[in-house]
């Protein structure tokens, strides 16, 4: 088990360092990256993941190429369109809703990804559960002039995402409702969603996350939990395999890390990111490596809920 932090180029959900252990077995290396404030419940989906790409590998791909869309955090208008323009991408999410940031910020940085794709582009934003209902209805009429493609967590609760679907024409996808929910599912009960956004890390793996797909009976968008190429690899791996893919992944967001642990980087090529699995470089991890035993209390706390509960987080 080696434990990495990578700088962040632009700061990101709060942090400007990307942490998190890299696992190695038979299969090749998983990533265990957890944020700070996930508990231990939370952080045995993460661990079950990393195993799962250490121990199991995951199912063959039905595609070798997945389209990505660029990642915009809450910056300003002229970074949003440099970024938006020399990613490559004909799809880009930006972040909105940033605190201590202002309504007019986010339409300006909306209008400049939007100048920046061109007609023919799509854009997505990513509000991260900030707005209100009330809040979340007014700016989504608002930001709908540059033609969303869909809003992402507009709002915290699945009764809130409900009340702001019956309200816009846009389509709503649910990210934090899903990825950490005690039970994924009930975004479809609740009918919160038109999309649904899934992350390999914190559904537990591969497998798990394709069982969730199928069961929640949505679109799905495959989205990275700002993971190093060894992470985005399974992310590549479930979206590879899933039978349908109608949208552009939020796979591309090794534009927002100063490095990584691989030789080879997954990086997006004209809007696509290939399916592989790289292998990481003794060189390029050395370089970031920190010392582990923070890191190696989380596992331990993780892996003692799994000892607990098995299945953990398995939807059946």
């Amino acid at each position: 088990m080696r434990v990495f932090s990578i700088p962040m180029r632009t700061r990101f959900r709060g942090i400007t360092q990307r942490e998190g252990m890299l696992i190695h077995g038979p299969a090749g290396w998983g990533e265990f990256s957890p944020f700070a404030e996930y508990a231990p419940k939370e952080c045995a989906r993460w661990l079950a993941a990393a195993r799962e790409a250490a121990y199991d590998g995951w199912p063959a791909p039905l595609r070798d190429r997945i389209p990505v869309n660029a990642i915009v955090p809450a910056i300003g208008p002229e970074q949003a369109y440099a970024i938006t323009k020399a990613s490559g991408c004909r799809t880009a999410k930006v972040k909105v809703a940033e605190r201590g940031q202002t309504d007019a910020d986010d339409l300006t940085r909306v209008e400049a990804v939007r100048d920046a794709l061109g007609p023919g582009g799509r854009v997505r934003i990513d509000a991260n559960g900030a707005w209100e209902v009330d809040h979340a209805e007014r700016m989504i009429k608002t930001l709908d002039r540059f033609d969303l493609e869909y809003v992402e967590q507009p709002c915290a609760t699945l009764e809130e995402l409900a009340e702001v679907r019956r309200r816009v024409d846009v389509p709503i996808a649910a990210d934090e409702s899903i990825r950490r929910a005690e039970d994924p599912m009930k975004v479809r009960a609740a009918e919160a969603a038109d999309i649904a956004v899934l992350k390999v890390q914190p559904l537990g793996g591969v497998r798990n996350a394709l069982r969730i797909a199928e069961a929640c009976g949505l679109p799905v968008v495959v989205s990275s939990a700002v993971e190093t190429s060894i992470g985005l690899a399974a992310g590549l791996a479930l979206a590879a395999a899933l039978p349908a893919l109608p949208y552009a992944c939020g796979l591309a967001t090794l534009s927002l890390l100063e490095g990584d642990v691989v030789r080879d980087p997954l990086l997006a090529e004209a809007g696509e990111i290939p399916v592989r699995r790289p292998e990481v470089d003794e060189a390029a991890l050395t370089r970031y490596e920190i010392d582990g035993h923070e890191w190696r209390r989380r596992v331990a706390d993780a892996q003692a809920i799994m000892d607990a509960q098995p299945v953990i987080g398995v939807i059946s």
